[in-house]
């Protein structure tokens, strides 16, 4: 393909890139062999994953709890109101199984609206759940706003109301001693915006991960120096759950557009300790790097800062091969979540959903792929 081509010459083509200046990801040399992340791919069940069709079903996180079970912290919003509500009317819930691949049963909303008042209290979204010592960590993002929350008789949000809505996104973070709850939610975000920077706009769809060498957190945040393309990705860095997320680079750790396609963007992104190195798989919005759009790219790093594309850069696809031998080209392939055992990755879960087109969904669920390991 003359667009995959172009985009390994530009990630690999170091003198272009310090001519150009516009890409901040390189490939390096000394990388260890590694296994094409989609060439692990299996067919995926179709009876797996979590399904409510009363409700829309987004972006999923999954921990095997204490009591041995897998638990999916995933975010819902009825269908009395429209898919687009998402950033108005969306809960965290936890729904569980007895095997990764489900299918998930609801249990309990978990971050339930909480009032105005709180930063998180309107909305909460987009879930990462991971372990730290013996506390589970539940990462969001939440909004409040100052207009009564639409309903069946009222669902519709004017375009300034749920720009606002948007606009007010910030990461939160919820701690409990058990996978059950009772959490304990943080009242302030975690990180905030900063005026005049390229992350001005929001903090959203945050990625946490655990360095067992030190104990730190690592967090990845979404942003965007308004409401428009390209969103950027930043990483943070704190040495317990409650302290201080101090920014490790002023910069994006990503940056892809060109001077012609400023479109060429990231978001999504999941971050895993593969042992000696962050490994992450991430959204491919524009397919300007993996060759598809919507399509996921494999990247590592051994600080957290420099993040290098692996030869082998494609992590999934849309096109989807279910366990019957039935293919499928999905909408969208939104939130991938990798789930990791000892170390290993296991299953790769996703966000989608059925429909006309793109954005115009029927249902929408979260799905599961095994993975060889």
């Amino acid at each position: 393909m003359k667009r995959r081509t172009f985009i390994e010459t530009s990630v690999k083509g170091s003198a272009i890139l310090a001519t150009t200046g516009l890409w901040s990801c390189l490939s390096n040399n000394n990388q260890p062999p590694k296994t094409a992340f989609i060439d692990r791919i299996l067919p995926a069940p179709k009876n797996g994953g979590f399904r409510d069709d009363d409700y829309w079903i987004w972006g999923s996180s999954v921990i095997k709890g204490e009591d041995n079970k897998y638990h999916m912290f995933a975010s819902r919003w009825s269908k009395d109101v429209g898919f687009g509500n998402w950033v108005t009317n969306s809960e965290v819930v936890r729904a569980v199984s007895d095997t990764p691949v489900g299918p998930y049963v609801f249990e309990e909303v978990v971050l339930p609206v909480r009032g105005k008042e709180f930063f998180d209290g309107m909305c909460t979204h987009n879930p990462r759940v991971i372990k730290y010592k013996d506390k589970y960590l539940l990462y969001h993002f939440g909004t409040t706003y100052d207009f009564p929350q639409p309903t069946k008789e009222n669902p519709s949000v004017s375009g300034e109301n749920w720009n606002q809505a948007w606009m007010n996104k910030r990461i939160g973070l919820a701690i409990s001693d058990s996978v059950y709850g009772p959490w304990e939610r943080v009242d302030k975000p975690v990180i905030e915006p900063r005026p005049g920077h390229w992350d001005a706009s929001i903090t959203s769809n945050p990625a946490p991960a655990v360095d067992p060498k030190t104990g730190k957190i690592l967090l990845m945040y979404k942003s965007s120096v308004n409401s428009k393309p390209p969103l950027l990705l930043g990483v943070s860095m704190a040495s317990s759950p409650k302290g201080e997320y101090k920014r490790l680079s002023e910069e994006p750790v990503f940056r892809f557009e060109t001077e012609t396609n400023s479109h060429i963007d990231v978001e999504d992104p999941y971050i895993w300790w593969a042992g000696d190195q962050y490994e992450a798989v991430i959204k491919d919005r524009s397919g300007e790097i993996c060759g598809e759009e919507g399509g996921g790219i494999h990247v590592w790093s051994k600080d957290g800062i420099k993040w290098h594309l692996f030869d082998n850069v494609k992590a999934y696809s849309r096109n989807i091969l279910w366990d019957d031998g039935t293919r499928t080209h999905q909408n969208h392939f939104e939130r991938p979540f990798v789930l990791i055992e000892d170390g290993k990755p296991t299953h790769l879960f996703a966000a989608v959903g059925s429909g006309p087109k793109a954005w115009k969904f029927e249902n929408t669920w979260n799905m599961v792929i095994p993975l060889k390991h």
